[in-house]
């Protein structure tokens, strides 16, 4: 896949399977939403705002921070964990489902936080203007599984997805993917290193075992009350 380049055409065709509403939301809420989300915005990320696909302005985001990405951070809860443990770097997070978004802007209030940036969309709309080469650390955690086999080319671990993180990644960055899908697993050890990442893993168990500043979320806490085996995978961009 080419690296965006700066064009008024049209924006590429992308199918977005996932939902991007649930219940309704709480008054509070809709608040959190009306007054705190574009104030954490990264910068013009869609199309319509940023037609010739410029790089944003990372420096005046984050200063000298190291950017962190995670993509799909669910109801937040790993994301403000990660923040608040590691203030000198800026995360980024994308999440199309606004209930979650909703959800993790009322934890950042709670907590006080200045290093967190908020993407409400497709991660492949922020790919397109994240200058390459300028992300230290992803997460990608539980992400959908698209359980039957004619949706897998819908997951994430898919050359659409890999080849443009790779892109904005930089070398040496680390991958870091859980899930609790045994078919996703095996996608995942067979599509990532084909898009240019290093496994890192030391033994045949040490992906049973989670990071050592893992906050287990709620999505592994109903995996393994449902007796579902959590997996723990760790990549190195070449």
């Amino acid at each position: 896949m080419s690296e965006p380049k700066n064009s008024t055409s049209a924006p590429p065709w992308r199918n977005f399977y996932g939902r991007i509403k649930g219940k309704t939301l709480r008054k509070s809420q809709r608040e959190w939403l009306d007054e705190d989300l574009a104030a954490l915005s990264p910068g013009a990320v869609d199309w319509d705002s940023n037609p010739d696909r410029t790089p944003l302005d990372l420096k005046a985001l984050f200063g000298d921070r190291p950017l962190w990405l995670e993509i799909g951070f669910g109801g937040g809860e790993h994301l403000v964990h990660q923040a608040a443990q590691n203030r000198d770097v800026g995360i980024i997070g994308c999440e199309p489902y606004i209930n979650g978004v909703a959800m993790l802007l009322g934890k950042l209030r709670r907590e006080g936080l200045d290093n967190v940036r908020i993407h409400p969309g497709d991660a492949r709309d922020l790919f397109d203007v994240l200058p390459p080469q300028s992300v230290a650390r992803a997460f990608l955690l539980y992400p959908d599984p698209w359980p039957k086999k004619k949706h897998h080319r819908r997951r994430f671990v898919t050359p659409e997805h890999l080849e443009p993180l790779h892109r904005v990644m930089q070398p040496g960055a680390v991958l870091r993917v859980a899930t609790d899908i045994p078919d996703y697993v095996r996608q995942t050890l067979y599509e990532v290193p084909r898009a240019g990442f290093e496994w890192l893993a030391e033994g045949p168990g040490d992906w049973r075992a989670p990071w050592d500043d893992w906050l287990s979320t709620r999505y592994e806490q109903k995996a393994l009350r449902e007796g579902r085996t959590p997996h723990y995978m760790t990549f190195r961009r070449v």
